[in-house]
């Protein structure tokens, strides 16, 4: 309403010839009227009077339907006749007639429904979907949408909430009765064999390349008054049965240190679910865990690497992750477009959620409508409006000319034959 654009002053055009138009059956109406009158009173013929009549009103149902329509959009002949230039003086109050009609008829919840139902939009969402050039389309904005939200988010800030969220959340329950089932359930399935198998393993291979060093460190600590050949044949004692303990710890699943690591961890199991002691010592070393500034570090670069990690996926076409969104958008569009309980839920999601929109927010939509009309300027809007339906309208005057012409004919006929 802002703008009088070329379109709508070829619309005005229009409207002035049909004004024309309308005016000039006026004139005609009104010169057959004279033209009939001076017949009938030139001795003519009763023909003169009812061409007479009929002209008559047709100047009246002309006249009143001008007078019906100027009084729309001004005050006819600028006489400021009461309840008349509607449109430039009640502009506001359509503006807010016509929101609370929009209101009431187009933004009700029985009517959202109704409509939304009748589109089916669970099945064609899924016919779309299932198309591969729409899940590539949808592919594409979801990764740009994905990382447009990583980049703009400051590491800082995800950095800190990831932090406070992991350290309350942990600080919130007690960890110990948790490790203490999984470790059970380890130790029952047999899964800490392999790390111990794997610890022995190197253990060897570390004994056997450190020869020499754990000699030298059990000479070392032996008294000084033993005489050295006795420290070395006490220190090669010691590495030969050290490596064969190591060896046949490798070599034996049987073997009673094994057994007997079996048990510990079983125990340890067993207290860290039920023993007060060995579970205060938990919370106790998670605390102190949490706090140290190198396990804060470690969830920065955790967070920095995982974003990375997935804006690298999400820019390359070719990523496990865009393949498998796009394979879960073509599969779900797929499902959608047959199976009629995935598409009422997903019927029931959206009419939900536009009913949700509507019935909060009704007074800011349709106040939207009243105050744009508000700032309407009266003139312009009122010449706008005269531009779009100004031609219909003086199809009435045009009309009301016609009709009124027959209905007088038809009444003076009427009166005629009647005798009056």
């Amino acid at each position: 309403m802002t703008a009088f654009t070329a379109a709508d002053e070829e619309k005005a055009r229009g409207v002035r010839r049909m004004k024309i138009t309308a005016t000039g059956m006026l004139l005609f109406v009104a010169l057959v009227y004279v033209v009939a009158k001076w017949a009938s009173n030139e001795g003519a013929g009763e023909w003169a009077n009812f061409v007479a009549a009929a002209a008559e009103a047709g100047m009246v149902g002309a006249l009143a339907d001008w007078f019906a329509v100027t009084a729309l959009f001004r005050h006819p002949l600028g006489i400021p006749i009461p309840h008349t230039a509607i449109i430039p003086n009640k502009k506001d109050q359509l503006g807010v007639s016509l929101g609370e009609f929009v209101g009431e008829n187009f933004l009700s919840e029985d009517v959202v429904r109704q409509r939304l139902r009748a589109v089916g939009i669970g099945s064609r969402l899924g016919g779309w979907l299932a198309e591969p050039e729409h899940a590539d389309r949808v592919t594409a904005e979801l990764s740009a949408a994905l990382r447009g939200a990583l980049t703009v988010m400051r590491d800082s800030d995800v950095q800190a909430v990831v932090g406070e969220a992991i350290t309350r959340r942990a600080d919130a329950k007690d960890i110990a009765p948790g490790l203490g089932k999984m470790l059970e359930k380890i130790v029952a399935d047999g899964g800490h064999k392999r790390a111990v198998d794997l610890i022995v393993a190197r253990a060897q291979n570390w004994l056997i390349l450190h020869d020499d060093e754990i000699m030298d460190a059990v000479q070392g600590g032996a008294p000084g008054w033993t005489p050295k050949f006795v420290d070395r044949r006490v220190g090669e004692r010691v590495y030969k049965e050290l490596l064969r303990f190591v060896t046949e710890m490798r070599d034996m699943p049987s073997h009673p240190a094994r057994g007997a690591l079996d048990r510990f961890l079983t125990d340890f199991a067993s207290d860290l679910q039920s023993d007060t002691d060995t579970r205060a010592r938990v919370e106790r070393l998670k605390g102190e865990v949490l706090g140290r500034g190198e396990v804060q570090d470690l969830i920065a670069s955790a967070w920095t690497a995982v974003r990375s990690m997935i804006v690298s996926a999400a820019e390359d076409e070719r990523s496990e992750l865009r393949l498998r969104v796009r394979a879960s958008l073509l599969s779900l569009g797929a499902r959608m477009a047959v199976e009629p309980r995935l598409q009422a839920k997903v019927d029931s999601w959206v009419e939900g959620a536009a009913v949700y929109v509507v019935t909060t927010y009704r007074k800011e939509i349709t106040s939207l409508i009243t105050d744009t009309v508000a700032s309407w300027d009266a003139e312009h809007t009122t010449k706008k409006i005269e531009a779009h339906i100004g031609r219909d309208l003086q199809f009435i005057r045009i009309n009301g000319t016609v009709v009124g012409s027959l209905a007088g004919l038809l009444i003076f006929t009427v009166s005629r034959a009647l005798g009056a």
